[in-house]
């Protein structure tokens, strides 16, 4: 006995119409009969495939500007119905409901208005209320339905069509996707609506942490959606599966086109993702080195091309197998240079044709062009998660200028001190905790971090850095709580240091950097990265 379901009716209505006319045809060509609405109606009927209006087949017209059109018995007693149950088929027969064996139907692009940066009230009306209202239906009594949310699928539903009906296995595929597109939909809606400034009182005081919408930016129950970019071949390590999902939030490597060279390995997007967020920091021309997730070479220039070589002669051992994120047009001169020791993946807001056709030689080289910068000083959530749950905080947009330091030694930096200074704090934000940083005109010298010690993290910059240290300035992501770590600077070379402040032995962090003539500032921000 075959497991198939054969379909003899079924309901159309989607917004995305890519392949509906193929599928019609299917349909019509098997004898199925097809129920559908407004503009899916039109397509068919022009395409020559017979429909059946669903406002003729209910007895209801469509209303409120077809916000009401499926939202009646007779389509949703048609899908709920249940096949396997003589009081359910008793009902339907009473109320004059034919069952409905397939529903095919996506929803109002709610996630693409929102995207393009639509006036409030475009976004609410593109919410689909009787789209998900027939999938959860449809999903829920898959024993009898198929639901058929994405053009992608048509392919496997032709297949079965043709081949005698639907299975259970299925049917139970199709509900699968089919409640994960209607939570995922629901999901961005109630994102949109809780960041939102919608209608707002002009007079609230809206801050990074109070959405105007409803006044809280962590509601009770947090949504989260995302939509599969791609398979990952593995995770961290080959035993770990792993996929990339993205939200269409900022522009990045989940925006990039890859224009050559192997998959991306979720190692690769994580070192992406590192680079092209610091990268962004830089107002000059900037070239960001980064390896395990770590900046190990960074200069701004006048060009990319002198920015290049000064990140690379920073650090000319780590960039070997790197990460390599700018943020200008890659130009040809810069490709060559980069393209001249073995990288993994370059990742820029665009490329210059030269640049593109140079880089085609090296064809395990990904290259990734992102559309754009992310804005660092934008607002947004970031995620962590942990046992059992999520940690979620505001992104890390902190900015520190000129005007909100705090000079605390009896030497004010010099300009081109202050410059460095600056920049060095700035790299810091992307190094993790505990985070040192040495510069000096605009080219990282030295960096230390994701050590349990200052010190040791002092050690290491220093280390890396050799002779460049000398003339330097520091950076710390953190206060300082002993002076040993001013005493290791003095002993590198350092001219000035640029920290946060506020630790109970400032007064003799101070006091040994003035014994030592350096100029000191602190920022009152603290940049910690675990």
């Amino acid at each position: 006995m075959s497991d198939k379901t054969p379909i003899r009716r079924a309901l159309v209505s989607v917004s995305d119409k890519t392949g509906l006319v193929d599928l019609g045809r299917v349909l019509a060509a098997h004898g199925i009969e097809i129920l559908s609405t407004g503009g899916s109606a039109r397509t068919l009927r022009d395409a020559g495939v017979p429909v059946v209006e669903v406002a003729d087949y209910t007895g209801v017209p469509e209303m409120l500007d077809g916000r009401v059109k499926t939202l009646v018995p007779k389509i949703h007693g048609g899908l709920l119905g249940r096949r396997d149950l003589p009081d359910h088929l008793a009902q339907m027969a009473a109320q004059n409901i034919p069952p409905i064996d397939l529903l095919v139907c996506n929803l109002y692009p709610f996630e693409q208005t929102v995207a393009k940066g639509a006036e409030f009230a475009e976004c609410v009306e593109n919410i689909d209320i009787g789209g998900p209202a027939m999938i959860r239906s449809g999903a829920k009594n898959h024993d009898a339905v198929a639901v058929i949310t994405d053009p992608a699928q048509y392919g496997d539903l032709i297949a079965a069509i043709e081949d005698g009906g639907t299975t259970l296995k299925q049917r139970r595929h199709y509900a699968a996707a089919a409640y994960t597109r209607t939570a995922t939909y629901d999901a961005a809606i109630a994102t949109w609506f809780t960041a939102t400034n919608g209608d707002a009182d002009p007079d609230l005081r809206v801050t990074e942490t109070v959405p105007p919408q409803t006044g809280e930016m962590f509601p009770a129950r947090l949504a989260i959606a995302g939509l599969k970019h791609q398979a990952l071949r593995y995770g961290e390590n080959p035993h770990q599966v792993a996929a990339f999902y993205t939200t269409g939030e900022r522009p990045g490597v989940a925006s990039a086109r890859q224009l050559q060279g192997k998959e991306l390995s979720y190692i690769n997007i994580l070192d992406a993702d590192a680079a092209y967020e610091c990268v962004a920091e830089f107002d000059r021309p900037a070239v960001v080195i980064v390896k395990h997730a770590t900046p190990c070479g960074v200069a701004v220039g006048d060009d990319l091309a002198s920015a290049w070589d000064a990140a690379f002669a920073a650090d000319p051992v780590s960039p070997f197998g790197g990460i390599i994120a700018v943020n200008r047009v890659l130009d040809a001169e810069a490709a060559e240079k980069i393209s001249s020791i073995f990288i993994e993946v370059i990742i820029a807001p665009a490329a210059e044709p030269d640049a593109i056709a140079l880089l085609a030689r090296k064809k395990n080289l990904r290259l990734l062009i992102a559309g754009g910068l992310p804005d660092t000083a934008a607002g947004g959530l970031g995620f962590r998660s942990v046992a059992g749950g999520y940690l979620v905080q505001t992104r890390d947009n902190g900015m520190v200028a000129r005007d909100d330091l705090k000079i605390v030694t009896r030497r004010a930096p010099t300009e081109a001190e202050l410059a460095d200074l600056l920049f060095a704090f700035r790299v810091c934000k992307h190094v993790k905790s505990n985070a040192i940083v040495y510069a000096k005109d605009g080219v990282t010298t030295g960096i230390g971090g994701g050590q349990t010690s200052r010190v040791d993290s002092s050690r290491i910059a220093v280390l890396k850095g050799g002779d460049r240290i000398a003339g330097s300035v520091l950076a710390s992501d953190a206060f300082f709580p002993f002076a040993d770590g001013v005493q290791a600077a003095i002993e590198a070379g350092a001219t000035a240091i640029i920290q946060p402040g506020g630790s109970m032995r400032d007064a003799e962090v101070i006091a040994a950097a003035d014994e030592a003539g350096l100029a000191m500032v602190f920022t009152g921000m603290r940049h910690f990265r675990h």
